[in-house]
């Protein structure tokens, strides 16, 4: 097969979540291990570290990925989903997988594959792990795709996992309670391996506890070791001071991820870094700096806060869930006088919850309702009709980048065009035409 056939075989064979939903969402570990068992068990011949996480976990990933990789060590990268290429999963230092690679295990999977009918997920899982055992990466980041108690890749031993926080998503699925949803993602802690939790609430702390001390676990609380203040969030970067809550000391940092959410995962992500040192790992501050200054350059990541246009000032940003759109709304109102009008392009998947996000977005901004083109997506007219009852007024669009034509003929060059809702929607986004 060439690599379009195969890209074809793996999203037209396998059930595959993000187009299809939870009809391809399986329950057990049974496929990946089966899966893996075949390869060799390749999770077994590097070090890995697991994150979990409702909001912040991919962002996360990236900027720890880009640490390591800048303080010299070979790093694998496995993310979900992708935004444009599904090379963009499984990543080697800032590097995507080769086609070959993936030419040549999807055939040499393919018997397996008919016989115990992995979904896409499953059968992704293995080829990273495949992928990274081949390339004998030092160290591996492993983001959940869902969960993380039966998510495929919590097959993995690592040396740290993180839990970057709980909200609520995937309620159909992980529960519809933040202790319910909290102890799915738990269950990526492992006997004796420390844990890094981002942010905790009262009814979820007590969960993570619970599972630490059931697993003789270590766990680390980030917002209990480091304290961010003074963040300036600008077009391009995010300048921020963070303070140890253990020596006092304060050091200051500028990211190239510039939501000003970021300043949480940066806590997150230094509190792991600690951990990691302690372990043995070298990162000087010099890695650290450029690293988290360098992250899209390092590892290639997009989608969060990304600017990609001014004048008007485009931005794309995945956020997608109840949790994400409130941290989209505190970056717009720390940027309120950086835009006029807001004009707002968005489109959902139809097992979100659509009316709670289109309650808490802002009545005054012009809308551009669309969808992405998978079976998963809400239908623009739809999303329309339920937008009216919360008073949000625009027009529907069949195609996302049509809707940015639409909102460039109507925004002046002092406003501000927003595009969010879905990771679906921001990766149909033409960005070659759109680009600065």
């Amino acid at each position: 097969m060439t690599y379009q056939e195969t890209i074809d075989y793996l999203y037209t064979q396998l059930p595959m979540f993000s187009r299809m939903g939870t009809v391809a969402y399986k329950k057990d570990l049974h496929n990946t291990i089966e899966i893996c068992g075949f390869l060799g068990n390749p999770h077994t011949k590097f070090k890995s570290i697991h994150i979990a996480g409702t909001n912040g976990k991919g962002s996360t990933s990236h900027m720890l990925a880009a640490m390591l990789q800048q303080a010299g060590y070979k790093t694998g990268l496995y993310t979900s989903p992708h935004l444009t290429d599904f090379r963009e999963r499984i990543k080697v230092n800032g590097e995507m997988i080769k086609e070959a690679f993936v030419i040549e295990f999807v055939e040499r999977t393919k018997q397996i594959t008919e016989t115990i009918q992995p979904s896409f997920f499953e059968l992704t899982v293995g080829m990273a792990f495949d992928y990274f055992a081949a390339e004998k990466v030092d160290i591996a980041v492993i983001e959940t795709g869902l969960g993380g108690r039966l998510d495929s890749t919590n097959i993995i031993t690592p040396v740290l996992s993180v839990i970057t926080n709980i909200g609520y998503d995937h309620m159909n699925i992980l529960g519809d309670t933040l202790e319910q949803i909290a102890y799915e993602k738990a269950g990526i802690i492992k006997s004796g391996i420390p844990v890094v939790i981002g942010e905790y609430l009262p009814e979820t702390k007590v969960i993570f506890t619970d599972k630490a001390l059931a697993s003789s676990a270590s766990i680390y609380f980030a917002q209990e070791e480091y304290s961010v203040s003074n963040i300036v969030s600008k077009n391009y970067t995010l300048e921020c001071d963070v303070a140890s809550l253990r020596n006092r000391d304060t050091e200051n940092f500028v990211l190239d991820l510039n939501g000003i959410y970021q300043a949480k995962n940066l806590r997150t992500v230094l509190s792991a870094e600690d951990i990691l040192m302690e372990q043995g790992f070298l990162i000087s501050n010099d890695a650290e700096k450029y690293a988290l200054a360098n992250v899209k350059k390092l590892t290639g990541l997009h989608g969060r806060w990304e600017v990609i246009a001014e004048n008007p000032l485009m931005v794309l940003d995945v956020a997608h869930n109840e949790d994400g759109i409130k941290q989209i709304l505190e970056q717009l109102r720390a940027i309120r006088k950086n835009y006029n009008n807001l004009h707002i392009i968005t489109g959902m998947v139809k097992d979100k919850d659509p009316e709670k996000v289109l309650s808490l977005l802002p009545k005054n901004a012009v809308y551009y309702f669309t969808n992405a083109h998978i079976p998963r997506a809400l239908p623009a007219a739809e999303l329309l009709e339920k937008a009216t009852a919360f008073h949000l007024n625009g027009e529907a669009f069949e195609d996302v980048n049509n809707a940015i034509i639409r909102a460039k003929q109507q925004a002046a060059s002092n406003d501000m065009i927003l595009v969010c809702g879905s990771v679906f929607l921001v990766g149909e986004v033409d960005r070659s035409k759109l680009l600065i």
